[in-house]
């Protein structure tokens, strides 16, 4: 009986991609998708500026919105006493 290799990576059709899921999560899917086309129809990145940025801005907004959410937990979540 043959077994698996351990370093298969391949996932089935059903499967998720966890790259296109942690980017689905951010609000940018769409812009990713965006730049993947326009890369696979121009096979040349410097063509593809424009998607690019768009795709760039919205994650910085999303990275900029997840740190300002992470910073009020932060605040709002009481910090232990150091007792002497």
């Amino acid at each position: 009986m043959a077994s698996a290799s351990p370093h298969d990576r391949s996932r089935s059709d059903d499967e998720d991609d966890p790259v296109d899921s942690m980017i689905s999560r951010t609000g940018c899917g769409e812009l990713h998708y965006a730049v993947q086309e326009c890369m696979a129809e121009h096979q040349d990145w410097r063509k593809c500026q424009g998607p690019v940025q768009s795709f760039k801005d919205c994650m910085a907004t999303f990275q900029n919105a997840r740190k300002e959410q992470l910073m009020k937990q932060r605040q709002a979540s009481p910090e232990p006493s150091a007792q002497t």
